[in-house]
């Protein structure tokens, strides 16, 4: 039997990108999630996957609305990765954001956005495997360091040599 606080406390050891999964309920309003289990996963066609945990309150949604954004956040943006990781509604309140041709919701100063429709569904466990065939891809005009998570903590990536 696997411990869970050992599993929790290795897994955590493993830094990763912060991304924010963003799509709009039946009301219009802004629902998502915060995701480090993000991957590309193919290039033809283009696909990439995330995990979200079958409990979250925007899984539903998700899987309704068959379309989301992926925000890669950028170093600056914790509170967004903080807003979209707690449960509730009202999860981008204060946090600026536009609507895309799309329709789905962006938010402002992430590194880079995937537009994608959902493509399939995987069963993960306490998690959903969800696959989006990309749609479209939106890079900034400035550059930004990426939001990494390791151990517990967030913070920006320093700039790699």
């Amino acid at each position: 039997m696997i411990d869970a606080a050992v599993y929790k406390q290795v897994m955590g050891s493993f830094p990763c990108g912060v991304t924010v999964i963003t799509t709009l309920d039946d009301d219009g309003q802004v629902v998502g999630l915060t995701a480090s289990a993000f991957s590309s996963l193919s290039m033809e066609p283009a696909l990439v996957l995330f995990c979200p945990n079958y409990s979250s309150d925007s899984y539903p949604v998700l899987i309704r609305n068959k379309r989301f954004a992926i925000h890669v956040l950028s170093g600056v943006q914790q509170k967004e990765a903080y807003a979209f990781a707690r449960k509730g509604k009202d999860k981008a309140e204060g946090i600026e954001w536009t609507l895309s041709e799309l329709g789905n919701p962006l938010l402002a100063n992430a590194t880079a956005i995937i537009e994608c429709e959902l493509w399939r569904e995987y069963e993960g466990g306490d998690h959903a495997i969800m696959v989006g065939a990309v749609r479209n891809l939106i890079v900034p005009q400035r550059e930004t360091g990426p939001l990494v998570y390791c151990n517990g903590k967030m913070g920006a990536l320093p700039a790699v040599a």
